[in-house]
């Protein structure tokens, strides 16, 4: 009997697995840590717009997305947006360089080294972005990069931008 308890036990144990979070969910609040070493805490962010997106040198596609959300974050400020960009399998040497080059942008970049966070968001591929509205809830999801998928993205950040909190 103690037996068929602790088989039930560890099977369920072994079953939790984060599949992320979907909209209109709450996303998990701490995100890391900033380039100061500074914990990044969503909860300090609400009344903005947030955008979250793990990206990677190595990946392409997430080094196209970057440049357009930096493009983004220096027209909105940081007053009612904030994009923060949190590497995914990186090396920290190469993540340090690239951050220390990407200079006069407003952006937050976080170190993700155990994938802890890109975990508990579900991330499978990058670059993979979540959008969240100025009430902290999560309002869209990107899965992927497609200069195509910009304008919907922009209308999308701009109809949070101009919703009330």
């Amino acid at each position: 009997m103690f037996r068929n308890i602790l088989i039930v036990i560890i099977l369920f144990s072994s079953c939790h697995v984060y599949s992320g979070v979907e909209v209109g969910e709450e996303p998990f609040k701490l995100i890391g840590k900033d380039g100061a070493g500074e914990s990044i805490d969503l909860d300090s962010y609400k009344g903005k717009v947030v955008i979250l997106t793990f990206w990677a040198t190595w990946c392409s596609p997430c080094m196209k997305e970057i440049p357009v959300l930096g493009g983004i974050q220096k027209r909105v400020s940081t007053d009612h947006l904030q994009v923060i960009a949190i590497s995914y399998h990186e090396s920290r040497k190469i993540y340090k360089k690239v951050v220390k080059a990407i200079t006069d942008n407003p952006m937050i970049f976080s170190f993700d080294k155990k994938s802890r966070v890109a975990k508990k968001y579900g991330v499978k591929s990058i670059p993979h972005m979540v959008i969240i509205g100025r009430d902290g809830l999560v309002k869209a999801k990107h899965i992927g990069y497609s200069e195509k998928q910009i304008p919907k993205m922009i209308e999308e950040i701009n109809t949070l931008l101009a919703a009330e909190t």
